[in-house]
């Protein structure tokens, strides 16, 4: 816990932005840090609640009411130690997680809660500045050679676990960085791709290879894979969802992550041909979610003539909803990011119908429909048009951001893998292994599209069952929520 009533003594303090004036200039991180006395105050309004329902919201267990307590009396190295004994990467976590820990936290019953995200950054960050994160490498090796397949936050989590393990780990990244969805499919705004780099170099001293480029049973054979002694299947959940309605293959109808790709790989100056913009467009974002929102920023940072988001569901309720999403379970809110502040006339309950392009194939418009859903007990909500209400907008750029369907089947029929109906790898729930013994399976690849949290959790947890497999059912590393805790 934090100081004995600090809740009631301070409030809650976010991080300020830099004006979106300002911010939409270029594609660098817009967040203002708090002073350290200001974290620790917020370190500080950690109550003695007894039993830390944050625990049960963070997919890591993460070990928040300890780090607070470290925070609250200044012994930053300390709260480094919990943080890192549960969270191989928390200055990812600490950018770009939703907080579930925060929607769970026994504060927020009756006052805004902790800012557990905003203290797990400010420790990592302290961590680097100080120079107390340095490369750890095993003391032995244990001669054995494991292939992760995907360099994204499952993959890099379970890779530097086995590596700690003394197992010799080499990662394998179809494109040409490390750091798969974190590298292309987030926005520089929300993550400089930096914050990747310092971390990779550090897994790089501890001993793990990393071979980018090389796309697994395209140029690089299942049968070279099959090598290692053990295989761990990280890779995301990549086919993208289309929108299968008339015009849809007019030019300027475009998948959001393509769109998001390009401008990241230009920032970094990349010569990326053809690329789509939103210059000077009227820019229709199809699809309400976190992808949504960056393709949002990123539109209004190339500077486009309007930017317009469409959402199929209704517009959720500005606070939680106490019969449906009770406390502590994550609650269905109306979410306004920066980017929506940036700019954006957001639509609810709208279904696009048709697009419209002229004679040489480029979009001008689309068409839609305001929507109902009916719900019926014992059934599944149906979705019902409203007669007349048939709307054209203006449109030269529409971008679909309407999530993924599952992994991609190259890998799974090379290697004879079981799927499920939705194309996840199969793989047991608890011990992470698929139909074939030697080859595991984590992240969004086993549990489709989810947050980056659970990526490093699944990650986590499927090292420990691989070093389970390699030594006979005998493995030092951590489960969910626990390690080797620092001193007290």
């Amino acid at each position: 816990m934090g100081k004995i009533a600090g809740f009631k003594e301070f409030e809650r303090q976010d991080e300020n932005n830099i004006a979106v004036k300002e911010r939409i200039q270029d594609y660098k991180e817009f967040t203002i840090p708090l002073k350290t006395k200001d974290i620790e105050k917020q370190g500080s309004r950690c109550m003695d609640c007894g039993i830390p329902f944050c625990h049960s919201g963070c997919p890591l267990g993460n070990l928040i009411p300890d780090f607070n307590d470290m925070v609250h009396k200044g012994e930053w190295r300390k709260a480094l130690s919990f943080l890192h004994t549960t969270n191989n990467f928390p200055e990812f976590t600490g950018r770009l997680c939703p907080a579930p820990c925060e929607q769970a936290c026994v504060l927020g019953i009756i006052n805004p809660p902790i800012s557990i995200e905003q203290i797990e950054k400010s420790i990592v960050e302290r961590g680097f500045a100080e120079g107390w994160i340095k490369p750890e490498p095993p003391a032995k090796r244990t001669g054995k050679k494991i292939a992760i397949v995907g360099s994204g936050p499952a993959g890099l989590a379970a890779a530097q676990q086995l590596n700690r393990a003394g197992h010799l780990v080499t990662v394998f990244e179809r494109d040409d960085a490390v750091g798969g969805l974190l590298r292309y499919g987030i926005p520089n705004f929300k993550l400089e791709k930096e914050i990747i780099d310092r971390r990779v170099n550090i897994l790089i001293e501890e001993g793990i290879e990393f071979k980018t480029n090389v796309n697994v049973g395209v140029n690089y054979s299942v049968e070279e894979l099959n090598k290692f002694d053990a295989i761990v299947l990280c890779g995301g959940a990549t086919q993208k969802r289309e929108l299968p309605i008339k015009g849809a293959d007019s030019k300027g109808v475009v998948q959001a992550m393509d769109f998001l790709t390009q401008q990241t790989k230009v920032v970094f100056g990349q010569n990326v041909e053809n690329q789509v913009l939103a210059t000077d467009k009227n820019v229709i974002v199809i699809g309400g979610g976190d992808t949504g929102s960056d393709c949002i920023g990123t539109s209004n940072r190339q500077g486009a003539k309007s930017v317009t988001n469409f959402e199929i569901m209704p517009k959720p309720p500005v606070k939680r909803d106490e019969v449906a999403t009770p406390w502590p379970f994550w609650p269905l809110k109306l979410k306004t990011s920066s980017s929506h502040e940036e700019g954006c006339d957001r639509n609810w309950l709208i279904s696009t119908k048709e697009f419209i392009a002229d004679k040489d194939g480029n979009l001008t418009a689309l068409v839609t429909v305001e929507v109902e859903w009916v719900y019926k007990t014992g059934e599944r909500p149906t979705l019902v048009e409203v007669p007349g209400s048939e709307k054209t907008w203006p449109c030269e750029l529409a971008l679909l951001a309407l999530g993924f369907t599952g992994p991609e089947k190259t890998l799974s029929e090379q290697l004879g893998i079981e799927t499920d109906s939705r194309s996840n790898y199969k793989a047991s729930p608890t011990e992470y292994q698929t139909n074939v013994p030697h080859i595991f399976t984590a992240g969004d690849m086993r549990r489709g599209q989810s947050l980056i949290v659970w990526a490093i959790s699944e990650g986590r947890e499927a090292a420990r069952k691989v070093d389970q497999y390699l030594n006979m059912g005998l493995s030092n590393l951590p489960t969910k929520g626990k390690g080797d805790l620092p001193p007290m």
